[in-house]
């Protein structure tokens, strides 16, 4: 287990959307900042984050664009503006969508004046931005270039030639596409410049950044794209079996994720290399990291790409061993998280602990069934991460509302503190838990109902969109969440 992990320490579960601001959702900018202020100042060290990748058009952190790429949503006008590249005149309201907020015009606009008044130190860190990141980079912004000119169609649906990477297409698309390319790379490099600068104000003040990768990657993705052989696809390009889980907990029907499966041979002869690059890009950014859907990398709910959801499948093997053996011997002993939640075998748990990964614990998931249920934390050994709830749940308060008479009895009788709130008592029992890590998300410490709920498994509408206002956080919610990080030895 990496040393990071082996430590008794308290995080808070917050997406970069969800912080305050004036923008559609939250950004890198001072919030972020004064958000960083608040978790050292009540003696937090973790700060949980979802995928930052960039979004398709629901929202989803988890169906992304690229494996590498950050999502220029979150990029800070205004810090273009302080760096004298973007003057305030030039915002304008045609950047602004529904649902995100488009910044591509005023980066544009940021450019030509990074051109004219940046240092010349700036521009040379541009120039080997683009050199270090060149082996995701060109294809992503020849990949988000050519997805523009075809109207944000899939890949898949692409004129052949440029469907299937003919040299000759691809060479003269890159010349007659060259000005919007360009722009493509200075948005991931300010994306990347701010999300550092973010990186290291937290680091001096104690605070790790825990990020999530997600086990598999989006179709319509210029990963999918651009290296059609590390995927299970046909000559063509499709999929003939999709990714998801079979019914569980979160839904009846299981979920139908519909990402493609890998080609665990190919990748096996590459020395998985394309999942090493991938890591390598995430430990850039995150102090910690958590792999999505852990099982995922001993065997994986194959899905037929005909079935309408996830009840017919089949589980097949994944050389998990192999792949963070091979990722361990690149990258050295980095501390990853393995979320094991859902139907795990003993196979999965073997894996796990073969390289001593912290599991997760969810108490909401420990209450009415039983007093072996693993959930509880009598059952806990300190080589794990307790959540009250994560962001596929709904808010610890939400939860309450929903459990049957004999959940919460379980609930009152196990915890002893009858006097609470439930949602008090489940975050006063992950902070006193022997687990090394306890996360807590934000909606629990404000007290929010469902109305806060994140992410609804199953369900594509209305979700990732909360976000949180500082008024909604009391002097004494601040007070008591930090008493009780400092009464369970977790302050930083």
């Amino acid at each position: 287990m990496n040393n990071l992990l082996n430590k008794r320490r308290a995080g808070v579960l917050l997406h970069i959307t969800s912080l305050p601001g004036t923008d559609k959702q939250g950004n890198l900018g001072q919030e972020a900042y004064n958000f960083v202020n608040f978790l050292h100042d009540t003696g937090i060290s973790v700060w949980q984050t979802l995928p930052l990748g960039m979004t398709h058009a629901d929202g989803s952190p988890y169906q992304c664009l690229s494996a590498h790429a950050g999502n220029s949503v979150l990029i800070d006008i205004d810090s273009l503006i302080k760096l004298n590249w973007l003057k305030p005149s030039e915002q304008c309201e045609e950047c602004k969508g529904s649902f995100v907020f488009n910044k591509s015009c005023l980066i544009a606009k940021a450019y030509i004046g990074f051109l004219e008044r940046a240092t010349q130190k700036d521009k040379d860190d541009f120039t080997n931005f683009c050199q270090e990141k060149a082996f995701w980079l060109n294809d992503f912004a020849l990949f988000m270039a050519l997805r523009t000119l075809f109207n944000q169609q899939c890949w898949n649906q692409w004129p052949t030639p440029f469907k299937e990477r003919e040299i000759n297409a691809l060479t003269e698309a890159s010349k007659r596409l060259a000005e919007d390319i360009e722009n493509i790379k200075f948005e991931q490099y300010v994306f990347f410049r701010q999300w550092m600068k973010l990186k290291s104000y937290a680091n001096e003040r104690g605070v790790l950044l825990f990020g999530d990768i997600p086990i598999f990657v989006s179709y319509d993705s210029s990963d999918v794209w651009a290296n059609r052989k590390v995927f299970k696809l046909n000559e063509s390009g499709e999929m003939s079996v999709v990714a998801g889980v079979p019914p569980d907990y979160f839904s009846e029907t299981g979920q139908r994720w519909g990402n493609p499966h890998y080609d665990w041979d190919y990748l096996n002869k590459t020395g998985f290399a394309w999942w090493t690059e991938r890591m390598e890009t995430q430990l850039e950014q995150f102090d910690i990291l958590r792999i999505d859907h852990f099982r995922g990398l001993e065997a994986a709910w194959e899905i037929p790409a005909n079935e309408p959801t996830a009840q017919i499948g089949e589980w097949v093997k994944a050389p998990g061993s192999e792949l963070l053996n091979a990722i361990k011997a690149k990258l050295g002993s980095i501390p990853l998280v393995a979320e094991d939640l859902g139907i795990i075998t003993e196979e999965v748990e073997a894996l796990r602990d073969e390289f001593n990964l912290p599991g997760m614990k969810i108490l909401q998931f420990a209450f009415g069934s039983g007093n072996e249920n693993p959930y509880l934390p009598g059952h806990y050994e300190r080589n794990c991460v307790v959540y009250t709830g994560t962001h596929d749940n709904d808010t610890t308060i939400g939860w309450s509302q929903t459990i049957q008479d004999y959940e919460r009895s379980h609930v009152y009788d196990y915890l002893g503190h009858s006097s609470l709130p439930i949602n008090c008592m489940l975050i006063q029992a992950a902070l006193g838990s022997v687990a090394n890590l306890a996360i807590i998300p934000m909606q629990d410490i404000l007290e929010l109902g469902s109305e806060a709920r994140m992410n609804t498994p199953g369900t594509t509408v209305g979700n990732w969109k909360w976000r949180f206002q500082w008024h909604q956080l009391s002097h004494d919610q601040t007070a008591r969440f930090s008493y009780l990080v400092s009464l369970f030895d977790r302050k930083s």
